[in-house]
């Protein structure tokens, strides 16, 4: 059989064909790998994320039965949750084992020393762990339950202790030797402070200064006393750690001194915080001592807090929560969290945290009333004394200040006058209040993305389409590889002369920035309107594609003569300083490093990738379809903008996109040319703080597990949806761009 000579013979060379497969298997498992990666990131953030929206639980761990519980009137837990100490109104101090092999044993009772009877009782700030008896004699006794730890035989041993803070010292709050009734009590390293109710109901507040006594070196405490003025009955006494604020709460009223000096004690406000057809029951300080938490028998509990107003700073009611109705309620504070307890005389327990406006946790513990009630150190455990048993429960709250209205709702923080969307995470005082509003950052993000493409989209798309369309070959060989090499430039570098050089220049030289931003695009006009004047031989001067050289000397010109006005310019419409200006006269603040630094310097680091990108897509335009328009009759202008362009414009729009992409996620520009201040503000004459510059700032000072390291990885998160809705949006433009079109 023969082979048809006119029938032609194709062959296939079997290397090649594996190379096909091998080179589409191999593009195919990449994008697939990039897929894999991106969804690792995704899951791996919300593995992060997940822990701080979980609720918060309370769980029972033991219980031990007492013999008379009734005659304990403070209670409190070390550190590790292992020993739990109950004080009796005798002075008796007992120490429970409440875990390990032990776990209900007494394992001692300590005896105080007092020089009376004891009349009353009190308790410290959580955080000082001390507590007062009042004495019939006038004096008041300080105690604090202390454990020593020692390691014999390498084993952890714990042992109870009772100390003394003023060396078994008591301080005579009345030195007319009357009992005290009722009192409240702090103590610091160099001061004390008392305020107590007497047998002959006056209200004595008593401040205690060490000095030390230079012939026998001992420690005494020198007191200064005063009286408060209180119509009524007085029902509860509290003092703020600092002794700066007392409260005495009588009936329905609280009355709020300012008793820093006790020489010059001054009443702030009687503040009446019961609600209609409700009594006041209990009052207490929150953690940081700025608020204060008043419950009514009408089951509210609500926050009262300093604002400023045309009074001057005064207690106002920033927020209520609801809590056991028609029970009377005790409120109990964390160590340092603004988490707060209630506890009923029905056996309830509440979990609330304040900033956050959160109710974490309800639920009934107890059959009969809580009569005592503390949290451990950590907050990650409670003990109380109810049903005649001293019972021990685990609380699992570890982020109670992350809720989703937290971060993304206005919060009203302690002292501010109105809520407000605020990013503050750390603070050099134990008393600060976490801030934790995402609003503030993303704002910033997009504000510097904005200014950003404000600055580069018109340059990088105008230079792409002149270059890619009337300039000619041999300059744009040079052109675009030199503007693609700048893509090359380190960001931290962009970043470093922004703020340390072109923020000075800026502000040194404002006017001249403003007249070169107005004078440079009328000069450019200029010059082309009276290129086309010229007679033609000089124009023919200039090649065809090289007519941008013109401009150099130009904007060069402008750009001199703008500098070298800036002093003139300033001394003639701005009175000699134009920062004076715009505060005095248009209200507006100037930060060195602001968003014009940032658009600038960001700007030139877009320009690049849009510029590229773009360039690609003009030039690529098949050559038919713009000389078919301009065979038609058609000008070069009316070609680039009806036909050029609207075919290039998928490749365009993804520049456009690309180059915001990296502007969102810029990191070192914006921190290093920014004061980084998280703010809410669209002038270009202030700064912001971005999401990418404040997880580079903060991370690293961020404790591993704790809410600022997951809210910072939860930035990381909702940065990566900005970028993901971004890229999601470009192409799906971009495809519908390029169906349009694409019959073109």
């Amino acid at each position: 059989m023969t082979s048809n000579p006119l029938k032609p013979s194709f062959t296939t060379d079997r290397s090649r064909l594996i190379k096909d497969r091998f080179a589409q298997y191999g593009i195919s498992a990449g994008g697939l790998l990039v897929l894999v990666a991106l969804l690792l990131i995704f899951f791996y953030l919300l593995y992060v994320v997940e822990p701080i929206f979980e609720s918060a639980k309370v769980e029972k761990r033991s219980e031990i039965s007492l013999t008379d519980a009734t005659q304990y009137v403070g209670i409190g837990i070390e550190e590790q949750t292992e020993v739990a100490y109950l004080l009796s109104n005798q002075g008796r101090v007992d120490f429970y084992a409440v875990a390990g092999k032990e776990q209900g044993k007494l394992l001692q009772s300590v005896e105080a020393k007092f020089d009376g009877k004891i009349t009353s009782f009190a308790k410290s700030a959580p955080h000082q762990g001390l507590f007062a008896y009042g004495l019939d004699n006038g004096q008041v006794q300080i105690v604090k339950p202390a454990f020593l730890v020692t390691f014999p035989n390498n084993k952890r041993v714990l042992t109870p202790t009772l100390r003394y803070p003023l060396a078994e010292q008591a301080l005579v709050v009345d030195d007319s030797a009357n009992a005290i009734n009722k009192l409240a009590f702090t103590l610091t390293e160099e001061r004390a402070a008392v305020v107590a109710q007497t047998a002959d109901k006056r209200v004595v507040l008593a401040a205690f200064t060490q000095e030390e006594n230079m012939f026998s070196g001992e420690v005494e405490w020198l007191a200064e006393r005063t009286e408060l003025s209180i119509d009524g009955r007085v029902d509860e006494l509290v003092i703020s750690p600092d002794g700066s604020r007392t409260f005495v709460r009588s009936a329905n009223q609280i009355y709020i001194f300012n008793s820093r000096d006790v020489s010059d004690v001054e009443l702030l406000q009687v503040l009446a915080a019961n609600e209609e057809n409700a009594n006041l029951v209990s009052m207490s300080l929150l953690a940081g001592a700025n608020s204060l938490m008043i419950a009514n028998d009408n089951g509210e509990v609500s926050q009262w807090f300093e604002v400023n107003g045309d009074e001057g700073r005064q207690f106002t009611k920033a927020r209520a929560f609801e809590s056991s109705k028609k029970a009377k309620i005790a409120i109990n504070s964390e160590f340092y969290r603004r988490t707060f307890f209630t506890t009923t005389n029905k056996g309830e327990l509440g979990v609330y945290y304040t900033t956050s406006q959160a109710h974490l946790w309800q639920g009934k513990v107890s059959e009969g009333a809580i009569t005592q009630f503390a949290v451990a150190p950590r907050a990650n455990a409670a003990v109380l004394i109810a049903d005649d048993s001293l019972k021990v429960f685990t609380i699992h709250n570890e982020h109670p200040e992350v809720t989703w209205s937290a971060l993304w709702q206005e919060v009203w923080y302690e002292g501010y006058p109105e809520p407000d969307y605020i990013w503050q995470s750390t603070s050099a005082s134990d008393d600060f209040e976490s801030k934790f509003s995402l609003v503030p950052i993303s704002f910033g993000t997009i504000k510097a993305a904005m200014y950003a493409m404000l600055f580069a989209v018109p340059i990088a798309l105008s230079a792409a389409i002149y270059t890619a369309y009337f300039m000619s070959s041999e300059l744009r060989r040079v052109v675009k590889p030199t503007v693609e090499i700048m893509e090359a430039l380190p960001t931290v570098i962009l970043g470093f002369l922004a703020g340390l050089w072109l923020a000075p220049l800026i502000e040194e030289n404002l006017p001249a920035i403003v007249a070169i931003l107005l004078l440079l695009p009328l000069g450019i006009l200029a010059t082309a309107f009276a290129w086309t004047k010229l007679p033609e031989n000089l124009r023919h001067v200039v090649p065809e594609g090289w007519h941008s050289i013109v401009l150099i000397p130009v904007v060069l010109f402008i750009g001199w003569m703008s500098f070298a006005m800036s002093e003139t310019l300033e001394f003639w419409l701005f009175g000699g300083n134009v920062r004076l200006y715009l505060t005095n006269e248009l209200g507006l603040t100037f930060d060195q490093r602001n968003s014009l630094v940032v658009g600038i310097a960001m700007g030139f680091a877009v320009i690049p990738t849009i510029f590229s990108i773009a360039e690609d897509a003009v030039f690529s335009v098949p050559k038919h379809l713009s000389n078919g328009s301009l065979a038609l009759g058609a000008t070069q202008w009316q070609t680039l903008v009806r036909v050029v362009l609207l075919t290039a414009s998928p490749g365009i729009f993804s520049a456009v996109m690309m180059g915001l992409g990296r502007a969102v996620g810029e990191t070192m520009i914006v921190l290093m040319a920014t004061g980084n201040t998280p703010i809410m503000d669209w002038s270009i004459f202030q700064g912001m703080r971005t999401l990418a510059a404040n997880i580079a700032v903060e991370m690293p000072e961020s404790e591993v597990g704790s809410s600022h390291y997951r809210i910072l990885f939860l930035a990381a998160f909702v940065l990566f949806v900005f970028t993901f809705i971004f890229n999601t949006v470009a192409e799906f433009v971009r495809q519908q761009l390029r169906e349009k079109y694409s019959s073109m």
